[in-house]
């Protein structure tokens, strides 16, 4: 049985993988890229406008949903018996992917570059490090609940390994320069994030919701007998 939440991740990877492609036909119609001058990096075709304001927007409500996605699943991992620590380390890689994705939209390559590059690097490659770490730790944990098929496992392996590949290629193709194959490697790349986010619909496909959960804090007036929290389904 799928519940709601499984629909998160596969509207974040649909809404992405879409939202990028339209980016580039826009900036493709605009003329804002010479296609025969070589293929562009997706920053390139967000640099101007009107594409770079859908870019912005775009970049913006991803990172809030993949902020959103980390949470969830940090909390389903910690109710399944993982480590506080370890989960935590989990949990930040993929917050600051988020946080990179929104700088990568509200700064573009043309207005701020060294920030912009930043977030690129926390965007990409701390987020394929998000998923390594998850696959290592269910490595190390065998005894962890694996939800869907036994393959979805080795899909995730060979998503991140190809995605790993595809970033060295991208630095390396970059700095000879063949920019054009380096551009098409970053594509690949996105893509696959993209398509790794997407899998966690499988792993919450066993909740059925999550409840917000407001603890009343310390006071100067005496405590209630009976403390109350205040919970909200979402």
């Amino acid at each position: 049985m799928w519940g709601y939440l499984s629909l998160l991740p596969a509207f974040l990877a649909l809404w992405a993988t879409a939202g990028v492609w339209t980016v580039f036909a826009l900036a493709v119609t605009n003329r804002s890229v010479n296609l025969t001058e070589g293929f562009p990096y997706i920053s390139l075709c967000g640099s101007y406008p009107p594409q770079s304001c859908i870019f912005s927007q775009l970049l913006n409500m991803g990172a809030a949903m993949a902020a959103w996605i980390c949470i969830i699943r940090y909390h389903q991992l910690r109710d399944w018996g993982v480590g506080k620590w370890f989960n935590q380390l989990i949990l930040w890689t993929g917050l600051l992917c988020a946080l990179g994705t929104s700088v990568v939209g509200n700064f573009q390559q043309k207005n701020q570059l060294p920030t912009h590059l930043i977030g690129a690097f926390f965007a990409l490659f701390v987020g394929n490090l998000y998923f390594w770490l998850q696959l290592f730790l269910f490595w190390r944990m065998r005894s962890l609940p694996q939800p869907g098929a036994p393959w979805i496992r080795l899909l995730r392996l060979g998503l991140c390994s190809l995605c790993t590949i595809l970033m060295v290629a991208m630095v390396i193709l970059h700095s000879w320069p063949l920019r054009s194959a380096s551009a098409a490697c970053e594509w690949a790349v996105a893509t696959l994030l993209f398509a790794l986010f997407g899998l966690f619909a499988v792993d919450f496909s066993c909740l059925d919701g999550c409840t917000l959960c407001l603890q009343p804090g310390p006071s100067l007036s005496p405590p209630p007998a009976s403390p109350i929290s205040l919970q909200i389904p979402l």
